[in-house]
């Protein structure tokens, strides 16, 4: 008979630790203990081709307490926020929230294999925060120069076309009472800090 210290409590498991962190940085709104690993994430992604894991995937990684292979992950970063998983889900897990988590935990503490996706999200995050609103041509050619800086050449024909179309401006576009939005990410910024 193995006896056992019950005046200790049991150690807490590392895929409840992880999964606890992971449902808290979403308000505890993600749902994420309630996948049933159907697929229809994956399915219905539009950029699931480009991710090295399937949200369901990644999932499970997060339920197994597989913190630094799921924040090394491309998958949050491939995510687009077209909340077209979250309405299939058949359990109402908030996917797009999950992966928004992550994001931030991975750039935090810079665990991504690539800086080219989080980089990409800085340019843009710069430009709301300075225009109210995402600036086309600017994103792109920062982006471009910063990044694949032999590219860009190619890629001139194509803006050419989207400017002569209308698609794109040259000059950005400012909104309104941008104090307003510079409150609104100040207190936001304020609320993650407390959190």
């Amino acid at each position: 008979m193995v006896m056992t210290d019950v005046s200790r409590p049991p150690a807490a498991s590392p895929s409840l630790d992880f999964l606890g962190e992971v449902s808290a940085r979403t308000a505890g709104v993600s749902r994420l203990e309630m996948c049933i690993q159907c697929g229809t994430c994956g399915g219905s992604c539009p950029s699931a081709d480009a991710m090295d894991h399937t949200p369901r995937m990644l999932f499970a990684m997060i339920r197994a307490g597989m913190k630094e292979d799921a924040l090394r992950s491309n998958t949050p970063w491939m995510c687009v926020s077209c909340y077209h998983c979250v309405v299939r889900c058949p359990q109402g897990v908030h996917i797009a929230d999950v992966m928004y988590a992550l994001k931030c935990m991975a750039a935090q503490s810079k665990s991504y294999r690539d800086a080219t996706p989080p980089g990409f999200a800085g340019v843009f995050v710069g430009q709301v925060e300075t225009f109210g609103r995402s600036w086309e041509l600017g994103l792109t050619a920062r982006h471009y120069l910063r990044h694949y800086i032999l590219r860009l050449p190619r890629m001139t024909p194509m803006a050419i076309g989207l400017f002569l179309r209308g698609r794109i401006g040259i000059l950005p576009h400012r909104i309104k009472q941008r104090e307003q939005l510079h409150a609104i990410l100040s207190r936001a910024e304020e609320l993650e800090r407390l959190s």
